[in-house]
């Protein structure tokens, strides 16, 4: 799983596979849901982050992190 921040755009999306998004599913307004040829989800496309959520702190908890990596 990534989670990536676009500052220009405002857009918080979170990859959930590392497979091709096929159809998409605005499921509330500036919230989309991303999912693959199979109809499993892989990602979450959320607009105008920055207002909807503290995007400057990130908590993790109860995760299996054997590597930590930073992109």
């Amino acid at each position: 799983m990534k989670i990536s921040y676009d500052k220009a755009t405002d857009s918080l999306y979170i990859h959930l596979a590392d497979r091709a998004s096929v159809d998409s599913d605005e499921v509330k307004d500036g919230v989309v849901l991303d999912f693959d040829a199979n109809g499993a989800l892989v990602g979450i496309d959320v607009q105008h982050a920055s207002q909807r959520a503290d995007i400057h702190n990130l908590s993790v908890s109860h995760l299996p992190l054997g590597a930590l990596l930073a992109a």
